[in-house]
């Protein structure tokens, strides 16, 4: 990227040392030591969407896991057969 970034300065003739601002696809798992280099070589815009997905589901997956007897139905759960859920599937969040 730095290279590219000579490059095209050369070529534009132009004074900018980052003249090409860069999009880093694909950074979900990227290591902090890259990013900082793509930062450095004129990235601003870096897509981490499987980043944010796994982070969902996993979230979901853990919920899940923890509440799956009280996710079967409305009512009856390992407190009773007359206990109800809601309270498990209609989260509200309160600030």
């Amino acid at each position: 990227l730095h290279n590219s970034q000579k490059y095209i300065q050369e070529k534009l003739g132009c004074e900018d040392t980052k003249p090409m601002k860069f999009v880093f696809h694909g950074g979900s798992g990227s290591s902090v030591e890259d990013i900082q280099y793509a930062i450095e070589a004129g990235v601003i815009k870096m897509n981490i969407d499987t980043d944010t997905q796994w982070a969902y589901w996993d979230g979901v997956r853990e919920y899940e896991a923890k509440y799956h007897d009280y996710l079967q139905a409305q009512i009856g759960n390992p407190e009773g057969d007359d206990k109800p859920n809601q309270k498990y599937y209609d989260i509200v969040c309160r600030l």
